[in-house]
């Protein structure tokens, strides 16, 4: 009997450790957009990797208040080459500059960026030129 129950833990135990760590990647074709949250990755058409890391800041206006200025919220990203071990972190901004970023000839650029703790960013890679 005991020796079930430590085979069931074990296997237990395993199943946890295999299941814990990064959420899945999403693959990304050229021309097309995608949604992440910060924790979340892409994988590119050429293997490489996009990473939403966190948001930096936000000073937007509130949808509910006027302002003289719109504001601006900054999210830090990384991109990590397919070839390469060495990754390239980098920040995109909703007003100002810049609000795009070269990835080995893609451009990825923030479309938009719900608000919040956690906000929802849409990217849009462009194929190479």
């Amino acid at each position: 009997m005991q020796t079930r129950i430590l085979f069931f833990a074990s296997a237990l135990a395993l199943t946890a450790c295999t299941t814990t760590g990064a959420q899945p990647a999403n693959t990304v074709s050229d021309g097309s957009s995608v949604q992440l949250v910060p924790g979340q990755s892409a994988t590119l058409a050429d293997g490489s990797r996009l990473d939403y890391v966190k948001l930096d800041g936000d000073s937007r206006c509130r949808p509910d208040v006027q302002c003289v200025w719109a504001g601006d919220a900054t999210i830090d990203m990384r991109w990590t080459p397919a070839a390469a071990m060495t990754a390239q972190d980098f920040a995109l901004h909703t007003t100002l500059d810049p609000k795009s970023f070269n990835a080995g000839g893609r451009t990825i650029r923030l479309e938009s960026l719900e608000r919040g703790d956690a906000p929802k960013a849409t990217l849009q890679v462009d194929a190479p030129h």
